[in-house]
Order: C-alpha cells, then structure tokens, then sequence
C-alpha cells in the first residue's frame, strides 16, 4: 500500500481541489466581492491614488467620489475610470449594475488600461453586462495581456488548456509563464502541472517542483500540496518525509481534504513525522466530512479505544470547525 500516489492532477486548474466538488475559480474575477486587485493603478511615481486607497479600505463611497472627481478634472483618466468599473461591477458604494462598469471599462480600454481590458474579457466570456461573446472575451484578454495584465495572461492560458487542441498546450503555457513570472500562486501551479505531464513544455519534474515550490510560497493551496507530494516521493527534487509531511500538516490546517487524507496516512504510518494514530483518526474525519474517505485508514485506525476515538473526534470538529 503507497503511502502517497503519484502526483494528482489530470488537468492544470483542478488539482489538489476538495473531493467531488466544482473547483473553485483560480483567480477571482474583477466583479467577484470584495476583489480588490483589478483596479490597481499603474506606478507612476505620483503621490497616492487617495481614490484607490479609499477602495481599498473599504471606503467605496469616498472612492466613488474621488474618481469621479478625478475624471471631471481629467476625461482620460484610465485609473479612475476602470475603478468606478470596479464599483459598479460589485455594488460598492453604488447600485450594482454591470452595464455602467462595462461602459467605464470601455471608455478606460480606449485608454490603453490592461485592468479594464482583462475585466471586459471576462464579462465578455461570462456574458455579464453584455451579451456573451468567447470570441471578443479571448481578443479583451488577448489585448490585456499585451498591454502587461498578468492576470489576463493566466486566464487567457485557461482558455487555451481548455480547448484540448494539443497546440493549444505550448501557448498555454507560454502564458501561464507569463502570470507564474510575476507571482500568481495559481498560475506557477498549472505551469507546474504542465512540466510535471509534460504537456506543452518537455517533462520536467525538476521544474514542476520549482514551480510548485514558488506556488506554495505565494500561498497557493494546489501547489503546496503537489510540492509535498514531489517531496515524498522524491520526484524532481530530493526526497524528504519531514519537510513533505509539515507541507502536507499546513495545507491540511488550511482544509484541504487531500493533505488531510495524506498526513493522517502518515501520522498513521509513522512516516515524517511520530507515530500517533489519534492524529490520524482526527485527521482522516476532517477529510471524510469533505468526502474523501479511505478505507485502508479506517481499517489501520479501527482498533483504537472509544476514549481515543473521542478524543480523535473532538481534534476533528475543532479543525473543521476552524475552516
């Protein structure tokens, strides 16, 4: 029985995700709530942007006015433009309404604003504010992207591992690269994954492992888990049970079931970390509760006493109470 299997996933963007749930988005959109990264101004060495550090301290009324105030003194100001887009688009300080953020995001496109540019992109592809179109979705992110979103860049690899065209595979990783260049967890994940199959980049599990490393690094959950798999089983970097198992212990904290299902066989095997066979138990019921059960755990863990499988219990509901 293999402690740990081989690394997980069977397509970037969906790995080391809860067990038999839809995965979450990768990046959050620009009209998600409480986003707050896709109306960043560009650094332009001027005093601070009091309009975006209102938004960003959750002042959006203030923030509203002074875009406002910015684009009656300036008819072209992108920033301030793309951040009453941002406004509209989630309902801050304003009535929610994706036909004005749309109609700002286009005014500060025509202005060369990659952030607007990558949000029209994705409402294109949502049909949010407009009517759904892939086709000008992909050209808003095509745009974004070569004027600098790395954020466009990453979704814009998504568009093109999802076509299934193995052509499509290099390109997607080429852009991938880019987002993974400029620190999205997310982003160094797939990129990894890709090595890791080598698909659209010669195999390189040596790669994959820096890429997953740099992922984990920037708090991405995937990746934290595929780096201390590769650490487990020494795949593309050498092999260390102690480091894979306080990996495997962080990302089982932060709840995912995967890395709980793996430090329980651990704690249960003694591997990387001391035998304890409560910490497995409470473990293995924090990844069951998410649908992953295991049938060698419940049969390694089963003689344990009822005082230890209360205890084992109660570890369990606090961490998934802490979730």
């Amino acid at each position: 029985m293999p402690i740990l299997a081989a690394s997980g996933p069977a397509e970037p963007s969906k790995a080391a995700t809860q067990p038999d749930k839809k995965p979450m988005p990768e990046l959050p959109s620009p009209y998600t709530p409480n986003y707050s990264r896709g109306a960043v101004p560009p650094a332009t060495g001027q005093p601070p942007d009091v309009a975006y550090g209102a938004y960003q301290r959750g002042q959006y009324v203030t923030a509203f006015r002074e875009a406002t105030k910015r684009i009656e003194a300036n008819p072209k100001d992108a920033a301030a433009m793309t951040l009453l887009g941002e406004l509209y688009n989630q309902g801050l300080g304003v009535k929610q309404d994706p036909v004005k953020a749309a109609e700002w995001y286009r005014l500060a496109a025509a202005q060369n604003d990659a952030a607007a540019m990558a949000s029209l992109g994705l409402m294109a592809l949502d049909g949010r504010g407009m009517p759904k179109d892939t086709k000008a979705g992909r050209r808003w992110l095509e745009q974004a992207t070569a004027n600098g979103s790395s954020t466009a860049a990453y979704n814009l690899g998504l568009i093109l591992i999802g076509s299934g065209a193995t052509p499509d595979e290099a390109a997607a990783a080429a852009q991938f690269r880019k987002a993974a260049d400029a620190e999205i967890g997310p982003a160094q994940h797939d990129l990894g994954v890709l090595y890791l199959q080598g698909r659209g980049v010669p195999k390189d599990p040596g790669k994959a492992a820096q890429w997953f490393r740099r992922g984990a690094d920037n708090g991405d959950l995937a990746s934290e888990v595929e780096y201390a798999i590769l650490l487990f089983n020494g795949n593309g970097v050498t092999k260390d049970e102690r480091s894979a198992a306080r990996y495997f212990l962080h990302a089982a904290s932060r709840g995912n079931a995967i890395a709980q299902n793996r430090i329980a066989r651990l704690y249960a095997a003694g591997r990387g970390v001391s035998k304890n066979l409560i910490e497995a138990a409470a473990w293995n019921l924090a990844a069951a509760a998410q649908g992953l059960s295991d049938a060698w755990l419940d049969q390694t863990l089963s003689g344990l006493s009822a005082e230890e499988r209360t205890r084992a219990e109660r570890l369990a509901n606090e961490r998934i109470e802490q979730r």
